[in-house]
C-alpha cells in the first residue's frame, strides 16, 4: 500500500477511532471516519494479545494487502466520487488461522457496510 494511502500518525488514529462507525468480525475491527478529500486511507493496528512480533507483522501485512486490494481505488491518482473514508483495521488473532481470501473477504464485507449493504 502506498504511504498516501497510509494513516499514520496517532491524532488520525484516535480521531477516526472516536468515530460511530464499526464493524466487527471474527478476524478484525474496523472504524471508519468520511474523508472530506475525496480519498480513501488506511491505517492497521495489531492487538498485542497476539504474541511475537515476527506473528505481528505478519498480520499486519495480511491485512494492509486485503484493504489494498479492497479498499483502495487502483489507478493510485484517482479521487473517488462517492464517500470516501479514513479506516482503522484493527486484526484480531484469528486473522492468522483463517486464509487469505476469508481475511479479504471480510474486508470487503467492511467496504459494502460502509457504502450501506447488510452484508
Amino acid at each position: 500500500m502506498k504511504q498516501r494511502f497510509r494513516l499514520k500518525r496517532r491524532q488520525d488514529f484516535d480521531r477516526v477511532m472516536g468515530g460511530r462507525r464499526v464493524f466487527a468480525g471474527r478476524t478484525l475491527v474496523a472504524f471508519a471516519l468520511p474523508n472530506p478529500d475525496g480519498r480513501w486511507r488506511v491505517g492497521v493496528a495489531i492487538s498485542r494479545q497476539l504474541r511475537g512480533a515476527a506473528a505481528r507483522n505478519r498480520l499486519r501485512r495480511r491485512l494492509r494487502e486485503a484493504a489494498r486490494v479492497n479498499l483502495l481505488p487502483q489507478d493510485s491518482d484517482v479521487v473517488t466520487s462517492g464517500k470516501a473514508y479514513d479506516m482503522v483495521l484493527i486484526g484480531r488473532p484469528a486473522g492468522l488461522e483463517v486464509p487469505h481470501p476469508v481475511l479479504e473477504e471480510e474486508v470487503a464485507r467492511v467496504r459494502s457496510r460502509l457504502r450501506g449493504g447488510n452484508a
